[in-house]
């Protein structure tokens, strides 16, 4: 069947086409954000419950703040395979929650990773092409309500490293020794709990990754290529920071709330400004002709 038949014979198909495909993005979006709105509901109410940390309400402004200013820039024809990306998310997410006959539903935080991934997609769709959509999909997934559930599933393993680390590095000067999470240092039992794993900081690494990536217009690969930075930042962050906090625990000199707090904030800044960092930098660029290969004996000086 051609366009042109449709037109001869199906002209109120063609009209209401064309209305569909003059929808301005923000009317696209909003009809997809009110068709996932069982999982919006639900993140709220766990926010609200106090079940999980509202972190993820940060990563909702920053999207909504990426989206507002961009704006004017917003395309007027969606990309297709993106737009098609999201409605089969959508639909998929839709399912993933109420389930359909022997299809029993996902749990909300499965079918919640499928909703915001789906409107990811969908944003990607009407971003322009320069907007990378690795750091976007990045901080819909950190838009969940899933700190806890990083804590139930991740903190102990967490712990348990960071706990071994710590026997590492202060090994030269203590007597230490480590059952599961808990360290024995000479003679004094200090335990690496849940807001030692470094959860949270996880957490505020990976948002400063996306965040940056996106202010300072990295490609998805010059994103992905910087991931394994961020994690390995995160790591030595959080071993440094318990290493010195239980040195002074071990020691008898246990720091002040107000101290031990200070002193995780600033470990906090600073693994986070080289997070920023190693996002926002730039690296060197061969200059084409002149040089073929780096660090190779091989120099083609044709202009």
């Amino acid at each position: 069947m051609t366009l042109a038949h449709l037109a001869q014979h199906h002209p109120r198909f063609v009209d209401w086409s064309i209305h569909v495909d003059r929808l301005p993005a923000a009317s696209w979006l909003a009809l997809q954000f009110a068709a996932l709105t069982p999982t919006w509901c639900w993140m709220v109410i766990r926010m609200r419950d106090g079940s999980d940390d509202p972190l993820g309400a940060l990563a909702l402004a920053s999207l909504a703040v990426l989206v507002g200013h961009l704006r004017h820039q917003l395309r007027a024809a969606p990309r297709l395979g993106w737009i098609a990306l999201a409605t089969g998310g959508t639909l998929l997410a839709t399912l993933a929650r109420n389930g359909l006959g022997v299809v029993p539903a996902l749990p909300p935080l499965a079918a919640g990773l499928l909703a915001v991934l789906a409107l990811a997609c969908g944003l990607v769709a009407f971003l322009p092409k320069r907007v990378a959509a690795l750091p976007v999909a990045g901080l819909a997934v950190l838009a969940l309500p899933l700190l806890s559930s990083l804590q139930f599933y991740a903190g102990y393993p967490l712990r348990v490293v960071t706990a071994e680390a710590s026997r590492w590095l202060l090994a030269p000067g203590f007597e230490v020794m480590r059952e599961g999470s808990t360290l024995l240092v000479d003679g004094r039992m200090v335990i690496v709990d849940a807001p030692c794993s470094g959860v949270q900081m996880v957490w505020l690494g990976y948002f400063t990754a996306c965040a940056v990536a996106l202010w300072a217009h990295r490609t998805d690969r010059q994103f992905a290529t910087r991931l394994p930075v961020v994690g390995l930042l995160v790591l030595l962050g959080n071993i440094v920071r318990n290493a010195v906090l239980v040195a002074f625990e071990g020691a008898g000199h246990a720091l002040a709330p107000w101290a031990h707090d200070a002193f995780g904030l600033l470990l906090l800044a600073l693994v986070c400004g080289g997070i920023a960092w190693a996002m926002a930098s730039r690296t060197a660029k061969a200059i084409p002709g002149l040089i073929t290969s780096p660090g190779g004996r091989r120099v083609d000086t044709a202009l």
